[in-house]
């Protein structure tokens, strides 16, 4: 296991630790981001609904183009069906993101209940391998996707605005300690 002050760290991944301090500013960068996101989760979650919306319509166009640039191809019905749902959805997601937000919410809070009991279910399987951290991360998620029913529809406008300002910021620290580790490897 790598240490504070060992010169492996960094060089063995390609990392110089001489340059410590690009990982750890890119943690403060995403720190501050997240902080700005946590400040401004209705517009945060508007926005990513809107990008996601975007990306569906940009998808749906290549699925569309596809399927007439490979007429003869025998999934020639299923692959235009496939991309003019992208192109539906993502519609509908750029133009109303805020019910597009709802029905996001709607279906992550549903995977989290589902994939928190899987989780339970399998802690006991394979209990003797850690199984006690996965049936920990079973109940958050029953927690988490109960908490996010209860307050719907209003936890639809914040939830994902949320999940963004949580990502970055652990994603922050990360690199934040990342980077004060190779500055103890480059002393």
């Amino acid at each position: 296991m790598a240490r504070t002050g060992d010169a492996r760290v960094g060089f063995a991944i390609g990392i110089d630790p001489a340059k410590w301090w690009i990982a750890a500013l890119v943690g403060a960068a995403l720190i501050v981001v997240s902080i700005i996101v946590f400040g401004h989760l209705v517009a945060a979650t508007l926005v990513s609904t809107i990008l996601i919306g975007t990306m569906l319509i940009l998808g749906s166009l290549f699925q569309i183009m596809h399927a007439f640039a490979e007429r003869r191809w025998g999934g020639f019905a299923l692959s235009l069906l496939v991309g003019l749902l992208y192109l539906a959805t993502g519609l509908m997601l750029a133009i109303n993101p805020a019910a597009g937000s709802l029905a996001i919410t709607l279906l992550f809070a549903a995977f989290l209940l589902a994939s928190g009991v899987v989780r339970i279910v399998l802690a006991f399987r394979f209990w003797h391998m850690w199984g006690w951290l996965l049936l920990v991360s079973g109940v958050l998620g029953i927690l988490a996707g109960l908490v996010i029913m209860t307050g719907y529809p209003a936890t639809g406008l914040w939830v994902l605005g949320l999940c963004l300002g949580v990502d970055l910021f652990v994603h922050g620290l990360w690199w934040l300690g990342f980077g004060l580790l190779l500055r103890g490897a480059h002393r």
